[in-house]
């Protein structure tokens, strides 16, 4: 169990389009705009979760132009979340929006989200723990995952408010846009060569 939570925690820490557009609402909206949006994300990733967990994920990536579909969309958003990233200029821009992202909105982004699909798949197929009690193994996984889940993301909410308050210097502020833009960029190929 502790292989797993540790697993919980590098893949969910990792840059994704979850953390880095949470850590962006926070960022450009603030605290309460962020935390709707990151309870959006919290149940679209539960969501991804149960859909892996009950063989729904599988059964529709079956579908050859569905997959290729939702992979084209996922790395397209990817891709252009990296680029607002890097060509940032030296203001730390995660993301950049003029509206403030609602609940629906996160939901929606876990749906196209691959590191999501990844990182369930890899955690709920994996870490065998209580392997003659799967349905209490698969309660606990999502009890875990979820545990570790939310305080991790609310970290990358509060960063993000931390980081536009700060007073960086330019070359501070885009050298932490390129390893965003990169760290999104290896997501993609990790999506990539999962297919």
């Amino acid at each position: 169990m502790l292989d797993f939570a540790l697993a919980c925690i590098f893949l969910i820490i990792t840059p994704g389009p979850g953390v880095l557009s949470v850590a962006g609402v926070g960022s450009g909206f603030g605290f309460a705009a962020g935390s709707r949006y990151l309870w959006g994300l919290c149940l679209g990733n539960l969501m991804v979760g149960l859909a892996v967990v009950s063989g729904l994920a599988a059964a529709v990536f079956a579908i050859p132009y569905i997959r290729e579909i939702l992979l084209v969309l996922s790395v397209a958003y990817m891709v252009y979340l990296a680029a607002k990233v890097a060509f940032a200029g030296s203001k730390i821009r995660f993301i950049e929006a003029t509206n403030s992202p609602r609940f629906l909105d996160g939901i929606a982004l876990q749906a196209i989200n691959p590191k999501a699909y990844v990182a369930n798949t890899v955690l709920f197929t994996g870490f065998s723990f209580l392997p003659d009690q799967l349905a209490t193994e698969i309660a606990l996984k999502l009890i875990i995952w979820t545990l570790i889940w939310i305080p991790i993301h609310f970290a990358w909410l509060v960063a993000g408010i931390s980081l536009r308050r700060m007073q960086l210097a330019e070359r501070t502020q885009r050298a932490i846009n390129m390893f965003m833009a990169l760290s999104m960029l290896f997501v993609v190929g990790l999506a990539l060569t999962s297919r």
